[in-house]
């Protein structure tokens, strides 16, 4: 089973914090639809295998018509074998759900929504500039339940300089009360070259407090887990059977194609990604050419990267994997390096998997880091 990702470069407002690539000119929305369909059957050969998980991201999917949305959809449902049961994800903000566009979407085919609420205190939209109210944010969750979209996630930011400790568990005892499924919580970071990176620099606002973020980090996983949540991934929270297919298979390892400009792709032994400008990549595709780079992984580039996004899940690092795929030395060696780790009570060991507990997962990319080989 493989995935399918679209990047849609287009939102409606610049966040403080996100340096992903996005215009918030739109005058190019139509042309750049019909460029990703396009490219839809230049990539017709990069994936052989039945598509299981189809993922609009951004960007902001949502400010596209139903029909630009759909258009990408029977493009790809018409040049790859999609399963009946594939999980197709949309990512929207609160602003841009109305009635309207929820039906046409569930008669589309999309399955499941992705809602950027980042949070319900309104000091906290308004502080990273986003472009909804915190009513807005609520509204939104209870009008996409109500037309049937029973299978949600939502987007939550914390150890922001304006969220206290208690707003930040009324952010997620709002989400648990609303009955969200899944929850995507990640810590602010201060991006190179961002509005926010600027505005610390210029000490017109405070710059995060790591330790905080930290104590945000712990109480998060205590009232997720007492809520009855899966934490399965360092970042991602769900009930039982509401895990993100399409983001479990980046853990994973499994094969997806990337559509759009910056978008990634990936096949097991290579990684590519299509150029970060829109101009030059409609006018590449226009002369059927997808403008992309790529790296050929290493054998050690390959186990690094499992190990990388083993640990970050529940499961954990197989070493009967990492035996059977890249010998007994490197299952020493991974061993070894994880010594230290499982004295310390940051790792355990069993059934053959090494796992981060609660304090590990507070330094998992260092954890991961040490083990690369």
């Amino acid at each position: 089973m493989a995935g399918i990702y679209i990047h849609i470069p287009f939102c409606r407002k610049a966040c403080h914090y996100c340096n992903f690539h996005f215009s918030t000119t739109h005058s190019l929305l139509a042309q750049m639809i019909d460029a990703i369909v396009a490219e839809v059957a230049l990539q017709q050969l990069y994936l052989q295998e039945k598509i299981d998980t189809i993922y609009f991201g951004g960007g902001t999917p949502s400010l596209c018509t139903a029909e630009q949305i759909e258009r990408i959809l029977q493009a790809i449902k018409v040049t790859f074998s999609v399963s009946d049961g594939a999980e197709i994800t949309l990512e929207s903000n609160p602003d841009d759900i109305t009635a309207e566009r929820l039906i046409a979407w569930q008669q589309m085919g999309i399955n499941r929504l992705s809602i950027g609420v980042q949070s319900f205190v309104e000091d906290d939209l308004r502080w990273m500039n986003r472009a909804h109210s915190a009513t807005q944010a609520t509204d939104c969750i209870q009008l996409a339940q109500q037309y049937g979209f029973t299978n949600l996630t939502i987007d939550l930011i914390y150890g922001t300089p304006t969220l206290s400790d208690e707003q930040w568990q009324q952010n997620v005892q709002t989400a648990i009360d609303l009955g969200v499924t899944h929850l995507s919580c990640y810590a602010l970071t201060v991006e190179p070259k961002t509005a926010l990176d600027k505005m610390i620099q210029l000490e017109k606002i405070a710059n995060v407090d790591i330790e905080q973020q930290a104590k945000h980090f712990e109480l998060l996983m205590q009232w997720l887990q007492a809520a009855g949540f899966e934490h399965y991934e360092i970042s991602n929270f769900a009930r039982p059977d509401h895990r993100s297919r399409h983001n479990s298979s980046y853990w994973q390892g499994k094969t997806y194609l990337g559509l759009g400009p910056s978008a990634h792709s990936f096949n097991g032994y290579s990684r590519q990604w299509n150029i970060a400008n829109n101009a030059l990549y409609m006018a590449s595709i226009a002369k059927e050419v997808v403008p992309f780079e790529v790296e050929h992984l290493t054998p050690t580039q390959q186990l690094n990267e499992y190990i990388m996004t083993s640990l970050r899940t529940m499961e954990g690092l197989s070493l009967q994997h990492v035996q059977l795929r890249w010998g007994n030395a490197a299952h020493t060696a991974i061993l070894q390096a994880a010594h230290l780790y499982l004295h310390d009570n940051y790792m355990v060991q069993s059934d053959q998997y090494l796992r981060l507990t609660n304090a590990g997962r507070l330094i998992a990319d260092g954890i991961a880091a040490d083990l690369f080989q």
